[in-house]
């Protein structure tokens, strides 16, 4: 496609009706054919991603629908533009935004130096009660890896986003408050804690394990996937990420019987030959579940994770196929969604037009399979792939392939659109 047919397919929806919200309705998303969706551009490289991704976000859905269908985008402070412009990292109107609107994108956000909000990131997702982080890990054909079947990765991290140690409940060694905590440890509970020690909570509850796990078997169930596996250190913290397990085995019982099978029911009632329209729950010590997927990496399919595993895990997972400058996420909760790009604010590459966009790309696949406008998402994932591909590739990539022609973030955004008509 020559740039004036790129040009073209970008404007193709001028005219198109006015923007109207997302709304949720008996447990369902309601979205309109011109869905206002807000995004928060980011810090660092942050506008030269989002600048790419609107734009083929925007060609994909114009060449899917023909203009029947756009996004109309609405901006929101956040991090350091929002700090310089209002004197706050993260306003309430953005978060009170986000809640109106249902379904959210943002870049990357710097988190600030010193006392306050300990991480944008984490105050987001605990302020919207966003308790799911699902982040899908596949590899892209071009994309260099350092293993030698990265093709053998497709899996989806359900990681649990509100508790744990990242809940933030932890003080400072030799404070007041943390000397307080640890004679009441050693004095009152029996169990011997230094005076000079810092100290962190680790709380984890019943309700917020079951929904990560729910959601987990919910999303294995809806998308015919073969396994969920709870991964968790039980063996040594039995009374938090052993409950973990053990949650998940009492609602599988309750709530998924039938549907979901034990990992000793398939061998013992079925061969191990997983039966048509059921999931098998596994579950896995977290050091061993490292090994495995770098290994075994065919027998996990969904994986429900604690806080902190899940974070270690999906970053794991992402540089088997290629690094997090590939890895798309969202953060989710019922009928709330917030997609981001997963890697950080790269300050140094700030306004070069230089860096992938390809995670915050892949997260806008993610938000139009999820606002239900599927065609769209597979075209632009298709075209995605096929740019790679042919080693049309922005530096970080280009740098690993020797066949590779390195262009710019507005000029790998060209490409990919020039592709979508293929497909």
């Amino acid at each position: 496609m020559c740039q004036k047919g790129v040009a073209a397919l970008e404007t193709r929806v001028e005219g198109a009706a006015a923007g109207a919200r997302i709304q949720y309705e008996g447990g369902r998303l309601a979205v309109p054919e011109v869905p206002i969706i807000p995004y928060i551009e980011g810090d660092g490289i942050g506008p030269d991603i989002w600048r790419a991704t609107e734009r083929m976000v925007d060609a994909a859905v114009a060449q899917t629908y023909g203009g029947r269908r756009r996004i109309e985008w609405r901006p929101l402070l956040a991090g350091e533009r929002a700090h310089a412009e209002v004197g706050e990292w993260l306003p309430a109107d953005t978060l009170e935004a986000i809640r109106a609107h249902r379904v959210a994108i943002k870049g990357p956000l710097t988190t600030p130096v010193g006392g306050g909000i300990r991480s944008l990131n984490v105050t987001l997702r605990q302020e919207l009660d966003l308790y799911a982080c699902v982040r899908p890990v596949r590899y892209i054909t071009g994309v260099p890896s350092p293993m030698r079947k990265p093709e053998l990765v497709d899996m989806v991290i359900f990681r649990e986003n509100t508790e744990d140690v990242y809940a933030g409940i932890e003080w400072r060694a030799g404070s007041e408050a943390a000397r307080r905590l640890a004679a009441f440890i050693t004095e009152e509970l029996g169990n011997p804690v230094s005076l000079d020690a810092g100290l962190g909570v680790k709380p984890m509850t019943q309700h917020g394990s079951e929904r990560i796990i729910r959601a987990a078997i919910e999303y294995a169930l809806a998308h015919g996937r073969r396994s969920v596996t709870m991964m968790h250190k039980g063996n040594i913290m039995k009374f938090t990420e052993g409950a973990f397990r053990e949650w998940g085995y009492a609602l599988v019982a309750r709530e998924y019987a039938g549907r979901v099978i034990s990992e000793q029911a398939l061998w013992d009632d079925f061969g191990g030959e997983v039966p048509a329209g059921k999931v098998v729950l596994k579950d896995r010590i977290a050091d061993i579940m490292f090994q495995q997927v770098i290994l075994r990496p065919r027998e996990y399919d969904v994986i429900a994770c604690p806080n902190l595993n899940g974070d270690y895990l999906s970053d794991a997972l992402a540089a088997q196929v290629g690094g997090v400058g590939m890895a798309p996420g969202a953060n989710m909760s019922d009928g709330l969604a917030v997609f981001e790009a997963t890697h950080g604010t790269a300050p140094k590459y700030a306004n070069q037009d230089k860096v992938n966009p390809g995670s915050l790309v892949l997260s806008a696949i993610m938000m139009l399979e999820y606002i239900g406008w599927g065609e769209a998402a597979r075209t632009l994932d298709a075209a995605l792939a096929a740019t790679i591909a042919d080693g049309v590739v922005t530096y970080d990539l280009a740098r690993l392939r020797a066949d590779a022609r390195e262009v710019k973030t507005s000029e790998f955004a060209s490409a990919v659109i020039e592709r979508l008509a293929a497909h």
